[in-house]
């Protein structure tokens, strides 16, 4: 079993960027593909980004390409959301999760954590 605890949330302006964390303790960090999903009140879950235990392979959903990176350093169990040039709609509860290899489906993640609040004002 793995534990996740997200931070870096917050508020921030249209245009402004936010750098989200995901710490990992338990199972050894590098032994899977991690992911972060995103959802805003009265939406579904849904994907933003994943990357593989290398970190070789790098999904992202289209609304998020070009603004936003994932990224992860094994050594300090820890992933990481960049995320650039941000806009109102990307407002949501950000969370990462646990999956065998990299995936854009939420059924795929094994383990959650329990979010962070990110809120892009206009």
């Amino acid at each position: 079993q793995v534990q996740l605890v997200e931070s870096g949330g917050g508020l921030v302006q249209a245009g402004g960027s936010l750098r989200l964390s995901c710490a990992a303790s338990g199972r050894t960090f590098s032994s899977y593909a991690m992911g972060w999903f995103r959802q805003a009140p009265g939406k579904e879950r849904e994907f933003v980004a994943a990357i593989s235990w290398r970190g070789d392979i790098r999904y992202y959903t289209d609304s998020v390409k070009g603004r936003f990176t994932i990224s992860r350093d094994n050594a300090k169990n820890t992933v990481y959301l960049q995320m650039n040039s941000l806009k109102p709609e990307d407002t949501a509860v950000y969370y990462c999760a646990t999956a065998p290899r990299p995936a854009i489906g939420t059924r795929d993640y094994d383990e959650w954590g329990q979010g962070t609040q990110v809120t892009v004002s206009s």
